[in-house]
């Protein structure tokens, strides 16, 4: 085989094998951005016409321990937009998403509620790694411990990280599968606003 023929197979094997991975950084990249749900009622119209309770979905209760272990409901929290993200210390996208979380609650953390919820099994994460893990980073957001997987399995939580969005009544306005960024996470809270 001749040495141009050589350089000619080498550039074309080069050239299937980016296409290769083009194709397939597509295909995946797809698969990793958050799928995001959005659920807006619509504002009642002038004129008498308004929108019912029973078209939107009221976000169901649950009982979680916040960081002292104090029993702690969902529903005590309604009056403010509720940020509930469902998380774990092992999970890496649920990791990448926390500072932006962080950063958003240090501007907002008055008007908005933060719910980090941990999935604690007791097993692959427990209450002592999730306090570790938000105390080494440095995280200033409430914490609080989904220790009886009440909260997951009411919500249907398959995939983490996940985040609901709550407007202040109370009712689920949207939510995101997979991490998010800063800019979707402020989205989210503008909508909980009603913005």
């Amino acid at each position: 085989m001749t040495k141009i023929m050589k350089t000619v197979l080498w550039i074309a094997g080069f050239v299937i094998l980016m296409a290769t991975a083009v194709f397939a950084y597509n295909a995946l990249s797809d698969q990793v951005k958050p799928n995001i749900v959005i659920e807006l009622t619509p504002e009642p119209e002038q004129g008498g016409n308004t929108t019912e309770d029973t078209d939107r979905e009221k976000a169901p209760d649950f009982t979680m321990l916040d960081i002292n272990g104090n029993t702690v409901k969902l529903s005590d929290m309604v009056g403010k937009p509720i940020v509930l993200n469902f998380w774990a210390s092992w999970c890496p996208p649920c990791k990448a998403e926390m500072p932006d979380f962080e950063k958003v609650f240090g501007e907002l953390g008055d008007e908005v509620q933060f719910i980090m919820l941990n999935l604690t099994d007791g097993q692959r994460e427990t209450i002592e790694n999730g306090k570790a893990f938000i105390g080494d980073a440095g995280y200033t957001f409430p914490i609080f411990f989904d220790s009886m997987q009440e909260g997951a399995y009411i919500y249907g939580i398959r995939s983490i990280p996940t985040t609901i969005f709550i407007d202040k009544d109370g009712y689920i306005i949207a939510s995101a599968q997979g991490a998010i960024d800063e800019a979707t996470l402020r989205r989210g809270i503008e909508l909980a606003w009603g913005e």
